[in-house]
């Protein structure tokens, strides 16, 4: 009366009511005798792990009645009496079609707080009794909104450990020799399939996680200043006429860079940064060009250039503080927010 699930989270093991549900068990254990549950999905959703389904859509499976008796008994009368609900952890029940009829799909709670599906009159006809540690490994899957795991879950294989009930006539011809291999069908899908790696840095050297792992952080801090309103999209990618100018002379003022740059070409802004209360020179600066070709001249002619008796620093500016967006309804200029992908600003 026992079934062993062996699947690629580990082995379940499953009791089974044969004395309450007898027609419910027949179907489930000969369905494993036949192998029909070899490589089929497992999905989760609502603290429910669902399978049974070799299409793997939630929408296919048949009875075993199927094959004895024709396409009219693809599904069998759902057993209502004795009433069991569904109360803890790790009953396993045949899914109502919809219409008080079974077929080869089955659940697995993964919690005690399941009260719900006795509303949707699917039929508890067993109860795991090993296999508790995969359980909770299934629940705690993630998936996508369809309720797929990103990576599959599979039943690689079904044990029948003990089966006091009879073959039905005809059903020994079904019996496969050996377990089949799986479809063609139930292999092509575009998701991480279970003995696939997902180590995605093997084979690279130490410098280029590390640099995979930095934009990895720069894409979240993005992502964070994009949900606090302080850029307008995570890519937003900072403007390519504006340059950074640091390790300034306190004494050096807008005035002066204005005059400085402007051999280069027509400035638009030019803004020394100063602390709000005092007013002082935070010695740091950004310049604004009209033409991005102006911008890149200066920027290959003033890098390290005496000013005021302090040898500069120029790059491509790394903020985004110039871009316009609507924000609420209102045209404002972030004149602080700034993603700092270089270093060059922890210098100053």
């Amino acid at each position: 009366m026992s079934v062993i699930l062996e699947t690629s989270l580990g082995d379940i093991t499953i009791d089974l009511y044969v004395e309450q549900r007898p027609r419910c068990c027949l179907n489930f254990l000969k369905l494993c005798k036949l192998k029909k549950f070899n490589y089929n999905l497992i999905h989760t959703r609502n603290f429910v792990a669902q399978t049974g389904d070799p299409t793997g859509t939630g929408r296919g499976g048949e009875s075993v009645f199927k094959c004895l008796y024709g396409d009219q008994a693809t599904y069998f009368e759902a057993e209502t009496k004795p009433r069991i609900k569904h109360t803890k952890l790790g009953l396993v029940s045949m899914i109502n079609d919809g219409n008080g009829r079974h077929g080869s799909q089955f659940l697995i709670t993964l919690t005690e707080d399941t009260d719900y599906l006795d509303t949707q009159n699917h039929t508890v006809f067993g109860e795991v009794v090993e296999g508790f540690d995969v359980l909770e490994k299934l629940n705690n899957t993630i998936t996508d909104k369809d309720n797929k795991p990103y990576k599959h879950i599979r039943i690689f294989h079904t044990v029948v450990i003990d089966d006091p009930l009879d073959d039905p006539d005809g059903l020994l011809e079904y019996i496969p020799q050996r377990s089949p291999t799986p479809l063609k069908e139930q292999l092509d899908d575009c998701r991480i399939d279970v003995d696939e790696e997902v180590d995605d840095e093997k084979g690279l050297k130490a410098e280029e996680i590390e640099e995979r792992y930095k934009e990895r952080e720069a894409n979240a801090n993005a992502q964070i200043l994009e949900m606090v309103g302080d850029i307008p999209f995570a890519d937003v990618k900072p403007p390519d006429n504006v340059l950074f100018v640091c390790k300034l002379n306190p004494v050096t003022t807008e005035e002066d860079l204005e005059v400085i740059f402007s051999r280069f070409g027509p400035i638009t802004s030019c803004e020394v940064i100063k602390d709000y209360k005092t007013q002082e020179s935070l010695q740091y600066a950004f310049i604004e060009f009209q033409n991005t070709e102006d911008c890149e001249k200066a920027y290959f002619k003033m890098d390290n250039v005496l000013i005021d008796d302090r040898r500069i620093h120029v790059d491509f500016s790394q903020s985004v503080s110039k871009i316009k967006w609507i924000k609420k309804g209102l045209s404002v200029y972030r004149n602080r927010a700034q993603i700092m992908l270089s270093p060059i600003i922890s210098t100053v």
